[in-house]
């Protein structure tokens, strides 16, 4: 309202100046036609010159002339400026100031523009929905400085490679649109970019000394085929995008209609997810864990199961994907751990209890501190507790796990290397991180009856395990053959369904019951252990 109002009086004072000297002029030119003559006889002798008043009023039409016309100069500066000043503002309001790129406010109208004018030419738009892969964890592991730098590069990689008189705008924190001309039988040039521009976005940025790596996907919708406006052609594109995130990441998918059920699906797992951590719908199941040397149970690993009430039995390897990539996994986690906590107290206090930790939590330097809060809130002795990190998640901030493995076993807590086998850990980080356990990856275990290599790589485990003095678990004993096969192995836990499926806590704790493993039998330190196997 203020900026109107400033215009208005510009636009009101333009109009008096300009008014006041047109006046000025005219008066000018009348009482010009009688002075001058009068003057100039006065000054040749031949009368006795013009009149005084007249003579002031000539004189002060002139001023009037002067004025109005330094005036008109000044408005017209300041109009200029007012104009550049507008012209800026514009630009800032349509553009990224990061990135130099079209924003989303400004790319729908643009591309309106482009599709009527290549309809009008016989062609067709090509729209590309961009997106940096794992972009949270630069931010997150490098800081925001780092991921701009990212952002930076992957504008000036784009602007480089798309062809004359596209488009291109960042939508979003890390998404990128790119929208370009090229006729309906020119559909093969986009395939070609698309690898072009996954292959250069995929380079090395250097930032203050470090090498950062974040690989891009890309989803493709086209205008003959996919929509006739651009907010569906950009939504399909999304959803392309989407797609080839779902699909392993740094890769490029193409619109198909199939994809539009798979999104719809997405967005009901993540409400549904969300809805069920509140809920109570996650709860932990627990898998028996075995001393194969006297077959006893030492016991268990919670593995987290979700009972929707619009979806049913929704198997981890679905939703545990999608609570990482909606930020939902921490609180998943703590929710079910909180629940195997209290349930764990009810079993004999021999019985350990395992729980796997996700990728987002080995990052969150609070992590131990929370734990230790349920440990205290649930009132469990931190001994019983084991928390098992990934092979593959110790290279992501190695400084980072370090600190973590020393606070939780500060707390009394144990620690494995789960899925050992699958990863890189080399000996220097066994021997630097001070693991109490190694877990072998169940694919080894599965197939040891009938591979000679699996029974290589389980014996050399087991031999690098006794070499450093940590125990060992081997997962994923589902048949009798397995178990024989580890037979020949000394000084093994094992787990796997050939003990018998996950159950949940209530047909976990009648099971211990039956074997007097609860705590209202007592420790059976002093009655003897019970044998599963």
């Amino acid at each position: 309202m203020a900026g109107a109002a400033s215009t208005t009086e510009r636009i009101q004072r333009d109009y008096v100046t300009q008014s006041v000297a047109l006046t000025a002029i005219i008066l000018f030119a009348v009482m010009g036609t009688q002075v001058l003559p009068q003057v100039l006889r006065g000054i040749f002798g031949h009368g006795r010159g013009p009149d005084q008043l007249v003579t002031s009023a000539l004189l002060l039409n002139i001023a009037l002339i002067l004025f109005g016309w330094r005036r008109l100069r000044a408005l017209r500066g300041e109009v200029a400026v007012n104009r550049e000043a507008a012209a800026e503002a514009r630009e800032l309001a349509e553009t990224d100031s990061l990135t130099g790129c079209l924003n989303r406010r400004s790319i729908q109208t643009a591309t309106e523009e482009l599709l009527l004018s290549a309809r009008a030419r016989g062609q067709m738009l090509a729209f590309a929905m961009l997106d940096l892969d794992n972009f949270k964890h630069v931010n997150d592991l490098h800081s925001h400085q780092a991921g701009d730098a990212i952002l930076q590069a992957a504008a000036q990689r784009l602007q480089q490679l798309l062809p004359t008189g596209s488009l291109l705008a960042r939508i979003g924190g890390d998404e990128f649109a790119c929208v370009m001309v090229l006729n309906a039988t020119e559909c093969e040039q986009i395939d070609r970019l698309a690898a072009q521009l996954t292959d250069q976005l995929g380079r090395s940025v250097f930032w203050n000394g470090l090498e950062i790596e974040a690989t891009v996907s890309i989803g493709l919708s086209r205008s003959d085929r996919d929509g006739n406006d651009v907010q569906t052609l950009l939504h399909k594109a999304d959803i392309a995008m989407f797609n080839a995130k779902r699909q392993g990441r740094n890769r490029v998918a193409w619109f198909m209609p199939a994809m539009e059920s798979e999104l719809r699906f997405r967005s009901e797992l993540e409400a549904g997810i969300r809805r069920g951590i509140t809920r109570g719908e996650f709860v932990p199941y627990y898998e028996k864990q075995i001393d194969l040397t006297t077959g006893e149970l030492v016991g268990f690993e919670m593995l987290a199961r979700w009972i929707s009430p619009t979806l049913g039995r929704v198997g981890p390897d679905i939703f545990i994907p999608v609570a990482e990539e909606i930020g939902a996994i921490a609180d998943l986690s703590e929710s079910v751990i909180r629940q195997a906590l209290r349930d764990a107290r009810q079993w004999d206090p021999s019985l350990t209890l395992a729980v796997n930790i996700s990728p987002v939590q080995l990052r969150d330097p609070w992590f131990a501190q929370k734990l230790l809060k349920l440990l205290v809130e649930a009132n469990f002795p931190p001994h019983r507790l084991e928390i098992e990190i990934t092979e593959s998640n110790l290279h992501e901030n190695i400084g980072l796990v370090r600190t973590m493995i020393k606070s939780l076993k500060n707390q009394g807590i144990r620690v494995s290397l789960d899925d050992f086998g699958t990863g890189y850990s080399s000996l220097a980080q066994l021997r630097n991180l001070p693991f109490d356990r190694i877990k072998i990856d169940r694919s080894f275990v599965t197939s040891l009856p009938d591979s000679d290599e699996s029974q290589a790589i389980v014996r050399s485990i087991v031999a690098l395990g006794k070499g450093l003095g940590l125990p060992v678990t081997a997962e994923g004993v589902e048949t009798e053959a397995v178990l024989t096969a580890l037979g020949d192995f000394e000084g093994l836990k094992a787990q796997g369904y050939d003990y018998g499926y996950p159950e949940p806590a209530d047909v976990t704790l009648a099971g211990l019951r039956q074997l007097h493993l609860t705590l209202e039998h007592g420790s059976h330190a002093t009655k003897g252990r019970s044998r599963i196997a």
